[in-house]
């Protein structure tokens, strides 16, 4: 037997210890001594840096995180659809120019929180990544284990099949080894996995509801998969034709060309367009006068170096033009006014459409006309002239209160609103220059009778430009069209994923798991007993409608036989029978059965 120790018998002091300073240091002693607190030490606590990692690890593949992390990616994609965004075409690349210009405050900071650029941002890449990482995390032991349950067999049958929550049983003059072996094949026939051990048959269906889950995920990986290789290496194009113009696909002909990491401009697919047509119509009568009824451009292309082999097509809203890996979307329509300007001598200095740029859903389009090459003026220096003004497709008969605005969208009443600038237009300062905007800097407003100088004009109408600087006749006028080249190699990836997410959530949802069990007994006074049982993952009544389909089958090779009558069966009334301690009524009884239930079927 060991000693014990107590508070009043404690080994001896050290010697370093001061024995002198009475009962109250003994006590504290003592105390230190007996106390179950930890020591303190300046040693290293806690579960360590493997421990934060394993941690670290398992709050990032969980369910929880996953979801946050999904909501947080849908989020972050709000700001990408309501701010203009650089790299999605040249009509993109304005809208982001004239939201800095009116928000000179904000645009600073849109810029360093990389609000114009959201896709490609840093946070934005964080973001998906680290759901990519959750998935993969969840994805893959999930499915390891899943393999490991195919490749095992069902659970056993538990001993008392009476607790499950369907259950049949009747007698049968069948013999046992004969009824099991029916119930296995009637279990396979049904498509359940199935197998005979032990006098009972465990059969297991539905494994199809997991592979809905594991598919819906896989999904989710695939969506992620094809944004980050459309990001990786994907690119746009912006390219406007004037009807009767074409192009061939190179980034010296391209209005503007925005590439990825893997998508440069030595990966174009080479191919030539050309504009022949384009046609629009829009609904002339009726409460939606004005809206677009057609849009579609007429076009002639061909694909590889060989620029001989045209072929025709159309390229409508929503239905692109594909050459080799890239797609041509029509984005954008107009008009392009034709002009001729002859200088004080009569000499053609410029001819041509020039595109101007719809401001309104009437088409009200705004544009320059710049005459680089005018030469000498009539002050005999080298100048230059510059027109900025409107194209209405559809005039009104004045602009008192309203302005130059266009009343329909379509060509019904076509006028050309012009001013008149001379002087530089700064084409040679090195600086770059919107083709669509008039820099007046260093330029001079003409006048005609002590006004600005201006003209509306109508189709073949010539405006006698002021001080002898010569004459502009509006032509007529063609329309324009301008078009996006898509190269995205993701979507059909994202495509799959959707297509994969909604089959693998019917799956999910449709799908049931659930295990019978039958155990066929023979009974000591002949006979055989049949038991029949069902679990369901969920809540459902299929369970119990397969298990009677079951046993109405089952029927056939095990018919129910007649249950023996037991009333024959009498007691002599001098026959005694010795008191037994189970025939105290005050007894408490045992259990039928102690065992449990099979562990495996509560999921």
């Amino acid at each position: 037997m060991s000693k014990t120790t107590t508070g009043t018998d404690l080994p001896p002091a050290p010697d370093d210890v001061d024995t002198e300073a009475g009962p109250e240091a003994d006590a504290d002693s003592a105390a230190e001594r007996l106390s179950t607190a930890p020591v303190e030490s300046d040693g290293p606590t806690g579960i360590g840096v493997l421990g934060w990692a394993r941690w670290m690890w398992r709050q990032l593949t969980s369910m929880r995180v996953a979801l946050i992390l999904l909501f947080l990616l849908s989020l972050a994609a709000i700001p990408g659809s309501l701010i203009p965004q650089n790299g999605q075409g040249s009509q993109n690349a304005m809208k982001v120019v004239s939201w800095k210009a009116q928000h000179t405050t904000l645009a600073p900071v849109y810029e360093k929180l990389q609000l114009f650029d959201v896709y490609s941002s840093v946070w934005f890449s964080a973001i998906y990544i680290l759901l990519f990482v959750s998935l993969a995390g969840c994805i893959v032991p999930r499915t390891w284990q899943f393999v490991g349950v195919l490749r095992a067999r069902p659970p056993a049958a538990p001993s008392n099949l009476t607790r499950m929550p369907v259950y049949a049983a009747w007698r049968t003059d069948a013999d046992a080894d004969a009824v099991n072996a029916a119930a296995h094949r009637l279990l396979r026939k049904r498509g359940f996995r199935a197998h005979l051990s032990g006098g009972s048959v465990a059969a297991e269906k539905g494994y199809l509801r997991e592979v809905g889950n594991l598919a819906f995920h896989l999904s989710l990986f695939a969506l992620l998969g094809g944004f980050a290789w459309a990001s990786l290496a994907s690119g746009t194009a912006g390219k406007l034709m004037v009807e009767g113009e074409g192009y061939s696909n190179t980034i010296t002909q391209l209005d503007d060309f925005s590439g990825t990491r893997f998508y440069t401009t030595d990966d174009l697919d080479p191919f030539y367009l050309k504009l022949d047509s384009f046609t629009a119509r829009f609904q002339s009568t009726g409460a939606q006068v004005g809206a677009a009824r057609q849009f579609t451009a007429n076009v002639e292309y061909s694909a590889g170096s060989d620029p001989t082999q045209t072929k025709t097509a159309k390229i409508e809203v929503n239905h692109p033009l594909e050459i080799g890996g890239s797609k041509i979307y029509l984005i954008g329509h107009g008009f392009a006014p034709v002009v001729t300007v002859r200088n004080g001598k009569g000499e053609v200095v410029y001819q041509g459409a020039t595109p101007f740029l719809p401001q309104d859903a009437n088409q009200t389009s705004t544009g320059v006309v710049k005459v680089s090459d005018y030469g000498i003026g009539p002050d005999g220096k080298k100048t230059q002239l510059g027109f900025s003004g409107s194209f209405l497709p559809t005039a009104p008969d004045s602009f008192a209160g309203t302005g130059p605005i266009s009343l329909f969208p379509d060509d019904a009443a076509p006028m050309l609103v012009l001013n008149v600038y001379a002087g530089d237009l700064g084409n040679n300062s090195g600086r770059p220059q919107n083709i669509y905007q008039l820099d007046t800097k260093n330029m001079t407003q003409l006048q005609q009778d002590d006004k600005p100088a201006a003209a509306r004009l109508k189709p073949g109408q010539v405006w006698e430009l002021p001080s002898g600087y010569g004459t502009l006749t509006f032509d007529g006028y063609k329309r324009f069209a301008s078009f996006n080249v898509s190269h995205r190699p993701g979507n059909e990836i994202a495509l799959a994923g959707g297509v994969l997410a909604i089959l693998g959530l019917i799956g999910s949802l449709f799908l049931q798991r659930r295990r019978i069990w039958v155990r066929a007994v023979a009974l000591p006074g002949g006979g055989t007993q049949v038991e029949l049982a069902g679990l369901a993952r969920s809540e459902s009544a299929k369970i119990a409608e397969e298990l009677a389909e079951l046993a109405v089958d089952l029927q056939d090779d095990a018919p129910a036989a007649d249950e023996p009558d037991e009333s024959d069966a009498t007691v002599e009334p001098d026959d005694t029978v010795e008191p037994d301690e189970t025939d105290d009524p005050e007894a408490p009884s045992a259990p039928s059965d102690p065992t449990p239930a099979d562990q495996n079927s509560k999921e």
